[in-house]
């Protein structure tokens, strides 16, 4: 072995810097070391341009409250997310507290979250769902209207010359937030890099991963700028985003068998109009067409990257073979496997009108993007807007016994039964949750020392509210929500 580690990280995503931050708090003698195929951090899914940044609250994405055929709102997914997204606040509360990040705004900063829909039956559906989430204490802030004088005020370019006949209604969360996560990581890996037991290797590729008669993890790396060498760890975690399906299959563990993964490219249309971007200050989100994808619904979102307001519209969807932007588009192909070829064929089977749809969102033409964009925006002026392409998401497919495969549209952690290895899959709601993703990788894989009264008691000054249910706790909830939109600057 080249050399030995307690705890290497594949990838320099917000999720392998997230817990290699929480590990070095909890353990600062744990040998880490954080392996990048790219020559810089964080640029794949974490970077601004490839990321929502929403800070995904369920304040305003209305996909994690569907209603169904008997018309009844699923609030259930909105309030877990808004739980974790809350963990995630006050692990960087807790950061900058100790000036281990710099300054809030430099990675995140306040942006109304709202909820944009029109017609008859959106009204009822988004007056039924404000109902429901402003009776808990998650959502209590949460404001409703449908007079046009008041969404004026919250979403002027939205309002402007619109039709006055059509019957509009919006819910706002004045305090929801923009989050540069490319900003959030680099700033993440900076401080680690002052400790003595991490290391960062850029330009390196991880071409083996076999585990060794000791149980630990033998991982070969190559670079371009050095010989290839073998690691030997302890812990491994595969948080390289698109790559993570791929790296997992490589380790050969019972648990990844039947896994696989189904690739979905975006992109946005960029405002160029500098006095148009400052007459909007907002993350406004519609309704996903019928057909598709959840992390397809269409939003007019403010960005603030590198100090600068960016305004973006999309993201338009599309169908890709890469599972990463920097990828290959052999990528796919060679993700298939004899032990996931079942739940590939059946999700192909099931899910035709899909592709079909991802196709021709890739297929479209400028000016028919523009069309969508004219929903939200009706004075939209083809000059003033341009396209960009976003990150790659793969998104999860595995076996189901009614179908074969089954697709599906969020997270998961993959692990060894031994807790030696583990891999994050998935896409939305990512990296805004990526706190409480990254502590039940804890629990999962370090879980005798996470019972520990030291480790307990570290958790606890991390995140306040380790171990309790701020879904269940009011009480819990206005304390610790009101110590991080004043340490993160998010409420005037």
């Amino acid at each position: 072995m080249n050399k030995e580690v307690d705890v290497l990280l594949v990838g320099s995503g917000v999720m392998s810097a997230t817990l290699a931050a929480l590990l070095s708090e909890l353990d600062s003698n744990l040998n880490m070391m954080m392996v990048e195929r790219l020559s810089k951090v964080a640029t794949e899914s974490s970077d601004a341009w490839n990321n929502a940044g929403t800070g995904h609250a369920g304040y305003c994405e209305l996909n994690y409250t569907p209603m169904h055929a008997d018309g009844k709102v699923e609030i259930n997914r909105a309030l877990a997310i808004n739980a974790s997204f809350e963990v995630s606040l006050q692990f960087w509360s807790y950061l900058v507290e100790q000036k281990l990040l710099p300054k809030p705004e430099d990675f995140i900063n306040p942006v109304p979250h709202l909820s944009f829909v029109w017609g008859d039956e959106d009204v009822k559906f988004l007056r039924k769902r404000y109902n429901l989430l402003k009776q808990h204490h998650l959502f209590q802030d949460m404001e409703f209207s449908d007079d046009a004088a008041t969404l004026a005020q919250w979403m002027p370019l939205i309002m402007q010359q619109r039709d006055t006949s059509q019957k509009v209604a919006a819910t706002r969360v004045s305090y929801g937030s923009d989050i540069n996560f490319g900003a959030l990581t680099r700033g993440l890996v900076k401080e680690l890099q002052t400790k003595p037991h991490f290391s960062l290797n850029l330009d390196c590729e991880v071409t083996k991963i076999k585990r060794g008669n000791d149980g630990r993890w033998n991982v070969t790396i190559k670079s371009a700028h050095a010989p290839a060498q073998t690691i030997s760890a302890g812990f491994v975690f595969l948080g390289a985003g698109g790559a993570a399906l791929k790296l997992l299959q490589k380790s050969g563990i019972p648990e990844s068998k039947g896994y696989g993964g189904f690739p979905v490219s975006g992109q946005w249309l960029v405002c160029n109009d500098e006095k148009i971007i400052k007459q909007h200050h907002g993350k406004v989100y519609g309704k996903a067409a019928i057909g598709a994808p959840p992390m397809s619904v269409p939003h007019l979102d403010t960005r603030l990257i590198n100090g600068k307001p960016a305004l973006l519209f999309g993201p338009y969807a599309g169908f890709t073979t890469k599972f990463l932007k920097q990828g290959s588009y052999l990528d796919l192909f060679k993700s298939v496997k004899t032990d996931n070829l079942k739940p590939l064929f059946g999700v192909a089977r099931h899910n035709f009108d899909l592709t079909r749809y991802l196709v021709g969102e890739a297929m479209q033409s400028h000016k028919s993007r523009m069309q969508s964009l004219h929903k939200y925006y009706p004075q939209a002026a083809n000059k003033d807007w341009h396209l960009k392409s976003a990150g790659k998401r793969v998104q999860i497919i595995k076996e189901c016994d009614s179908k074969g495969g089954k697709l599906e549209f969020g997270t998961e952690i993959v692990s060894s039964a031994d807790g030696s290895i583990a891999a994050l899959l998935g896409a939305s709601p990512g990296a805004s949750v990526s706190v409480q993703a990254m502590i039940d990788v804890i629990e999962r894989c370090f879980g005798t020392r996470i019972k520990n009264a030291d480790w307990q008691h570290k958790m606890k000054t991390l995140v306040p509210s380790y171990g309790k249910s701020l879904v269940d706790d009011a009480e819990l909830l206005a304390r610790v929500r009101a110590r991080t939109l004043r340490t993160l600057s998010l409420r005037d």
